[in-house]
């Protein structure tokens, strides 16, 4: 850790002690777990849920994930009772603790422009991956070879980026695959917990992917203290705050939190 990541979070935990309730948000995988090509296998870094239980426990802390993944997914990886405020799909589903979800709706025509392409990746996913969500379709080449993930990659965005054009649809990039969806981003979920919270609340979002990006610039733009914090083994370019390297620098920030003095 460099001396002016070690500055930043010194200040921003400075900062926990007496201020309105702070939000911790975190992204799950590569950020609370390592990245598993089968994402079912994807269990949180030791010690990890039982730092989060203990946050929890304090009640000081308003705790979300915000992921790609269905929101349904995120409880019984972590194991956490109550479970945790999840914002799945990046963004676009929101799974509170009590069980209720809310889902982004996309307009008719988006609509049926993503069934159509759906029902067709599922029969033919272009050499790669394809993962099938509420919103979206997703294409991975992750473990390929370099000339078979490119081949993939070029028939990809031949399929997805038209659709793109209309009105609804967007692209998301992520590290070794595509997703064409509706619905929020990650920065879009992050400005809406936000904008529920106290005027003032301490921010913090961990993430890891480029998808994160979003939910950076999000938390740089708060108004109270704020810190975002890429969590990855390697460094990358990035609008985070600080670096830091899971698993040992990951448990080390929510121990620092366990003990930074927050009160309900």
């Amino acid at each position: 850790m460099t001396s002016e990541a070690a500055e930043k979070l010194e200040e921003f935990f400075g900062a926990l002690a007496g201020a309105p309730t702070p939000l911790l948000l975190l992204d799950y995988d590569g950020t609370l777990a390592g990245f598993r090509v089968d994402r079912f296998t994807a269990r949180p870094w030791a010690g990890v849920p039982d730092l989060l239980a203990r946050i929890q426990r304090q009640g000081c802390t308003r705790i979300a994930v915000v992921t790609g993944r269905p929101a349904a997914e995120i409880a019984p990886l972590l194991g956490l009772d109550p479970p945790l405020e999840v914002w799945g799909l990046h963004g676009a589903e929101r799974l509170y603790p009590d069980g209720r979800r809310e889902l982004e709706e996309a307009a008719p025509g988006a609509r049926q422009a993503l069934h159509k392409l759906r029902e067709s990746l599922q029969r033919d996913a272009l050499g790669g991956l394809y993962e099938d969500k509420p919103n979206a379709a997703v294409m991975h080449w992750r473990g390929h070879s370099a000339r078979a993930a490119g081949l993939i990659e070029k028939r990809t965005r031949q399929r997805f980026e038209p659709l793109a054009q209309l009105d609804g649809l967007a692209l998301l990039e992520f590290e070794a695959g595509l997703e064409l969806r509706v619905g929020l981003d990650k920065g879009g979920a992050v400005r809406e917990i936000i904008s529920e919270a106290e005027a003032g609340a301490p921010v913090t979002y961990l993430g890891d992917d480029l998808t994160d990006e979003a939910a950076f610039r999000a938390v740089n733009e708060a108004d109270g203290p704020h810190l975002s914090v890429l969590m990855r083994r390697e460094r990358r370019e990035t609008a985070a705050d600080v670096w830091l390297r899971p698993p040992a620098e990951l448990r080390g920030f929510l121990g620092r939190w366990l003990k930074a003095g927050i009160r309900a």
